[in-house]
């Protein structure tokens, strides 16, 4: 491990020279790349310094465990350094495991009603609207790309970018079947419901990414419009695409500019079609995509959401909150973080296990 961090802080330092220099002015990309770069390998540099700092104070203090005078002052220094060595080793450890390369990449999050009827399109909304909180208290922008909604305030389907330095890997988690169990307010019995909506979380691709050939892109225009014809637009400027080797159709009405729904269509596609890709290569990472996303029937269910109790769990990890109404005004924190920490100390067993 320590020849592993003394490289990465060798490269972190060249890097750190190169900027500093000022050779690079005058190539922006050149200066983009090298920006980047720092900024991944600081986490990883800043713990491996402060580390070799502990480890410096426990060798100072050793050596003054021989002296009557200092011996307790030692033994205490001594302890304090050895506690955060271990605490940095963990640290260092999980900072070392692969990294998804998507991790640091904006998202396409895309909500659609499952089983439930409109109760399931108000669930819907209400998921897009926990998203977006979570993204406000991030300082993370949210874009619309397009939406269909019911006469109620419900939504059928919504697709939206969220756009934030590591956005994907907080929500990646995310990819699955959300069930909500409630008492829907046109329920005059005082019955409980239970209903779904699906989540899709995926990361946001350019166009270069996946080589689209502009030959293989049917482009569609219409006239955009809301609920029960609302907000007509008189100009066609909604945008249609359609990748005729695999069929896949990708819409985009939220911007005025046809270039710009165009634009973000694009993006989408390649999205879907690196997804799908994804998937090919990996026969066992589909089998986890089809078994979270599935359907949308109720027993494929990653997370629920009771109302009658207040509570939200995970089913993934176990994970009980009686926090509800803080989760779905976007405290997702509180969900995310033992997701993710569950996801490390699965590829923490796969290391040791190939080690």
């Amino acid at each position: 491990m320590l020849d592993k961090l003394q490289e990465v802080e060798s490269k972190y330092s060249q890097t750190e020279a190169r900027l500093a220099a000022g050779e690079t002015y005058d190539d922006p990309a050149l200066v983009a790349r090298l920006n980047k770069e720092q900024t991944e390998l600081a986490p990883l540099v800043e713990a491996y310094r402060a580390w070799q700092s502990a480890k410096r104070r426990r060798e100072e203090a050793e050596s003054l465990l021989s002296d009557d005078e200092m011996k307790a002052l030692a033994q205490e220094e001594l302890q304090q350094a050895k506690d955060e060595m271990e605490r940095l080793e963990e640290e260092l450890n999980i900072l070392l495991l692969p990294q998804d390369p998507n991790d640091r990449k904006d998202v396409i999050v895309e909500v659609r009603a499952g089983v439930g009827g409109e109760e399931a399109a108000l669930f819907a909304h209400s998921l897009y609207r926990m998203y977006s909180m979570y993204a406000e208290s991030r300082r993370w922008k949210t874009e619309v790309v397009s939406v269909s909604e019911t006469e109620l305030g419900g939504i059928k389907e919504i697709s939206f970018l969220i756009h934030g330095d590591g956005a994907f890997s907080r929500l990646k988690f995310e990819s699955g079947v959300h069930r909500v169990q409630r008492v829907p307010e046109t329920e005059s019995g005082g019955r409980v419901h239970t209903s779904t909506a699906t989540v899709a979380v995926l990361p946001e691709m350019d166009e270069v990414d996946m080589e689209l050939n502009p030959s293989d892109v049917e482009m569609q225009v219409f006239r955009s419009s809301g609920a029960g014809g609302q907000h007509v637009n008189k100009t066609s400027s909604a945008v249609r695409l359609i990748h005729k080797p695999t069929g896949m159709v990708v819409e985009c009405q939220q911007e005025r500019s046809q270039f710009q729904n165009r634009d973000t269509a694009m993006r989408i596609l390649a999205s879907r079609l690196y997804e799908q890709e994804q998937e090919r290569l990996n026969s066992e990472f589909t089998q986890q995509r089809r078994s979270q996303v599935g359907t949308g029937m109720r027993n494929e269910r990653i997370r629920t959401y009771n109302f009658p109790q207040g509570r939200v769990t995970d089913h993934r990890i176990g994970l009980t909150l009686y926090k509800i109404d803080g989760i779905l005004n976007g405290n997702l924190d509180e969900v995310i973080d033992p997701l993710v920490a569950d996801h490390q100390a699965q590829l923490l067993k796969e290391q040791e296990r190939g080690g």
